[in-house]
């Protein structure tokens, strides 16, 4: 998805208890008829491991006749991670793919030295009222991967790994954990874990990757006696196993990874080791050298001004 206009997100570092860092409480704009809320960047905390960008899309409803429609545009030297829990969406890119993606599903798409896409609810699910809630995060790529060729990988729910007992699901997106491994390759050792609590069960998380945080989706949790509500992102402190409990059903994605070798810019749609290589992407947009999306070129996101 594009970089969305949204107010910057909301940090809390005072009363905060041992084991979380800083409290984000993500800024949201109403895109007509579903909300998208920012999480990162933030002013305190920029990044997480190599997520430098994190979106989350609803949950909300469009009314018959409309849908979600991302017009093609451009991004470098990053991925982008679509996961979905209600609604479906059809990317399209400059590769040539064309795919649908459903609800537990993955699609990562690798800009590498450039590419555009674009993102848009099927004509089918406009025949009726549609609900629609995902996650888009962007990963920037580590430094000696920024101009790799770009790919796209599209990932079946069914071959992600899974945990599911009476009080805890997961299901691992992206990483490593507690002995599975995900078949989606990030290029940067990412973490995704999509975990469901019932209401008074607790889970432990392993001080394993270096940075780590919890979105939380929907419910409450408790970490140390204090209770967190839905929509915000809890950054943990490192170096420590986080203990979880659920006050109510609650659902919320753990992510996280090694940090980024060096800071990195963005702007709109671009991110990117180096101020110089987002102004030769503005350019690049401008003059078209980002080429055509077969199937969906008829239109296109200019670049702001």
């Amino acid at each position: 998805m594009t970089y969305f206009p949204t107010k910057d997100p909301e940090c809390k570092i005072e009363n905060c208890p041992r084991q979380i860092d800083v409290e984000i409480i993500p800024r949201s704009v109403d895109l007509g008829g579903f909300r998208v809320s920012r999480a990162l960047p933030s002013t305190i905390k920029r990044t997480v491991g190599p997520f430098v960008f994190w979106d989350q899309a609803g949950p909300g409803e469009f009314l018959t006749g409309k849908g979600l429609d991302v017009r093609p545009h451009p991004h470098i030297c990053l991925s982008t991670l679509t996961y979905l829990f209600q609604g479906h969406l059809v990317h399209r890119d400059t590769l040539g793919s064309h795919q649908i993606i459903v609800p537990g599903d993955v699609n990562l798409m690798t800009a590498g030295r450039g590419i555009a896409h674009s993102e848009r609810s099927p004509p089918a699910d406009r025949l009726h009222d549609q609900h629609f809630f995902g996650i888009q995060c962007w990963l920037a790529l580590p430094l000696d991967k920024e101009e790799m060729a770009p790919t796209f990988k599209h990932h079946d729910k069914g071959q992600l790994p899974f945990v599911d007992d009476k009080d805890v699901h997961l299901r691992l997106i992206a990483g490593e954990w507690r002995g599975m491994q995900s078949p989606v390759n990030t290029q940067n050792d990412a973490l995704f874990v999509e975990c469901k609590l019932k209401a008074n069960a607790n889970y432990s998380i392993p001080a394993t990757a270096e940075e780590r945080a919890i979105h939380i989706l929907s419910g409450d949790i408790k970490i140390d006696n204090v209770n967190y509500g839905n929509t915000r992102m809890l950054i943990l402190k490192p170096a420590q196993e986080i203990k979880v409990g659920a006050t109510t059903d609650a659902h919320f994605i753990i992510l996280g990874g090694p940090p980024l070798e060096q800071p990195r810019y963005l702007w709109w749609n671009f991110v990117a080791s180096s101020k110089a290589r987002i102004e030769q992407a503005k350019q690049d947009w401008k003059e078209g050298k980002f080429g055509k999306i077969p199937g969906d070129d008829k239109e296109f996101i200019p670049l702001p001004e």
